[in-house]
C-alpha cells in the first residue's frame, strides 16, 4: 500500500482526474478498476467524481514497484534558454512577454524549447517550483499565443491561481485581453465581429461558418471588437479586444471582414504580403498581445485585482508601423 497526502496544489480536482495525471502510464480502464478495488480516500471507498481536498489521505493498495512503473519518469530540470521577459510577478502569478517564433506549448515538432518549459526552468532556478515534490501540478499558461504572436502570457504559479484565472477567462468575466495589429486597408471605423468559427485540425486552419453549415461538433462562437488606432492610406494600426479565444480568431475574422493582417501567409493577401516583405522586411503577421485588464473582483488573485498590465511593441512591429501605417508617399 502507498499513502499520499493531498496538497493545496492537488486539491479541488476529481479523484479520477488526479489519478490519471499521477499514474500517467496507466490506461484509463486500469484507473477506473483501481478506483473500484484498490483505492481508499480517508479510509473509505470513493466515487470517481469525488472532489479532493487539501489534507485528504489517499491510500493506493498497489505495490511501490507498480506505482513506480505507472508514474512519470523522475522529474528533470528544465534547461531551455530563457527568451521571455518578466512583465509582472507575485507569489501566485507570473505574466511574461513572449517573443516571436516561440511556441507557448510543445507540439509534434518541438517539445523542449517552449515558453512553458522556459517558465518552469525560471521558477526552478528561483526555488519556487520543485517538480520532484509535485505529484500532478506544473506551472502552466492561462492563455495561449500562436508561435508568431508576441506579447503577454499569464502563468499560474500554483493550482489555486491557475484555476481561478482559467475559470475567469473561460467565463469571459474579469480579464480583458487587447491586441495590436497592422491590417491591409484603411480601417477607420470600429467593428464588432461575432461569428461561428470551425477549425480544420488536420490543416491547422479555421473558417467562418453559418450556424447551419458547420459540423456542429467544432463550430464555436468568436467575438472580437476592433478599434482603429491609425487609419493609414493602405495599412492601418488597429486594436482588437477578444471575448473568446478561438484558433486564429483575430486573423480570420479581420480577413473575413476585408482587412487581412499584413504579412499573414495563411489568411492574408499575397500581393499585400509581397509589398510588406519588400518594404518592411515582414514575412509573418504582426499581432501583439499588448494589454491585460484585470477586474477588481473577489475571484481574482489578490495581486491582480484592478490591475492593468502592458507590454511594449517589439522593435520589428514599431519599424513596420513607421514604414507602412505612417507612409506618406504612394508607390
Amino acid at each position: 500500500m502507498v499513502k499520499l497526502t493531498i496538497t493545496a496544489n492537488e486539491a479541488d480536482q476529481r479523484l479520477d482526474r488526479f489519478l490519471r495525471k499521477y499514474l500517467r502510464r496507466a490506461p484509463l480502464s486500469a484507473i477506473y478498476r483501481m478506483i473500484r478495488k484498490d483505492v481508499k480516500l480517508n479510509g473509505k471507498r470513493a466515487a470517481k467524481d469525488t472532489m479532493l481536498r487539501a489534507g485528504d489521505e489517499l491510500a493506493l493498495y498497489i505495490s511501490e514497484e507498480r506505482i513506480h512503473e505507472l508514474t512519470a519518469a523522475p522529474a528533470h530540470r528544465h534547461t531551455a534558454k530563457k527568451q521571455f521577459k518578466v512583465i509582472y510577478e507575485d507569489d501566485d502569478v507570473l505574466i511574461v512577454d513572449k517573443p516571436r517564433g516561440l511556441l507557448t506549448h510543445g507540439d509534434s515538432h518541438e517539445k523542449k524549447n517552449t515558453l512553458a518549459n522556459q517558465v518552469c526552468g525560471y521558477l526552478q532556478e528561483k526555488g519556487e517550483y520543485d517538480p520532484s515534490r509535485e505529484k500532478t501540478f506544473t506551472p502552466s499558461p492561462v492563455n495561449r499565443l500562436d508561435r508568431n504572436t508576441t506579447g503577454l502570457v499569464i502563468f499560474g504559479k500554483n493550482a489555486d491561481a491557475l484555476r481561478k484565472l482559467t475559470r475567469l477567462i473561460k467565463q469571459r468575466d474579469g480579464v480583458d485581453k487587447y491586441y495590436l495589429t497592422i491590417v491591409c486597408g484603411k480601417l477607420d471605423s470600429p467593428m464588432a465581429l461575432d461569428e461561428m468559427l470551425e477549425k480544420d485540425h488536420r490543416r491547422n486552419i479555421s473558417r467562418v461558418v453559418s450556424d447551419a453549415s458547420g459540423s456542429g461538433t467544432d463550430a464555436r462562437e468568436a467575438i472580437t471588437f476592433v478599434e482603429p488606432v491609425i487609419a493609414g492610406k493602405r495599412f492601418s494600426l488597429v486594436e482588437a479586444k477578444i471575448l473568446t479565444g478561438r484558433t486564429h480568431q483575430i486573423r480570420l475574422q479581420l480577413a473575413n471582414a476585408g482587412f487581412p493582417l499584413a504579412g499573414d501567409s495563411k489568411y492574408g493577401n499575397s500581393r499585400s504580403n509581397r509589398y510588406v516583405r519588400d518594404t518592411a522586411g515582414i514575412t509573418t503577421q504582426l499581432l501583439h498581445a499588448c494589454r491585460l485588464v484585470f477586474a477588481d473582483i473577489d475571484d481574482m488573485p489578490s495581486g491582480l485585482r484592478g490591475k492593468t498590465v502592458e507590454s511594449p511593441l517589439p522593435p520589428d512591429f514599431k519599424k513596420a508601423e513607421q514604414l507602412l501605417v505612417h507612409e506618406r508617399i504612394d508607390r
